[in-house]
């Protein structure tokens, strides 16, 4: 990688015409939240980027909003979670997104991705990514 040069990292393709999956996203929702471990992350809120990405099965598709998985109500969801108080971890936010998406049975699977963006002066984020299964959905 040059200097000046980002590295894009494109996560691997869910939707899945076979397997009746398709791929529900939210891609670099950037907030506001109150997050880390350190004294000076507990007095401001620091910007996060969240990506969210989920195996979907398909079922009735109408042009009925009720028969999908409705990425307004995910991006809802995660805006209460970064705005409810005090975390310590992004791995604890990444879990709890990934929980909210799992709610839904039709979501098979979920991968977060929670990137704090001013930690370091020269790195562009820090962060984690999980992915995680719905039990039901197997």
């Amino acid at each position: 990688m040059t200097a000046g040069r980002m590295k894009l990292v494109h996560p691997p393709k869910i939707a899945d015409a076979r397997a009746a999956i398709r791929h529900v996203f939210v891609r670099d929702l950037e907030l506001a939240c109150s997050i880390g471990v350190h004294d000076h992350e507990h007095e401001a809120d620091q910007r996060v980027r969240i990506n969210v990405d989920l195996a979907v099965y398909e079922e009735k598709v109408d042009d009925n909003l009720a028969n999908v998985v409705c990425y307004e109500k995910i991006t809802d969801c995660i805006r209460g979670l970064a705005g409810g108080g005090h975390i310590n971890l992004v791995e604890t936010l990444a879990e709890e997104i990934a929980k909210l998406c799992l709610v839904n049975p039709r979501v098979r699977s979920a991968r977060v991705r929670v990137e704090k963006l001013d930690v370091y002066e020269d790195a562009a984020s820090v962060g984690v990514e999980i992915e995680r299964f719905n039990p039901d959905r197997q």
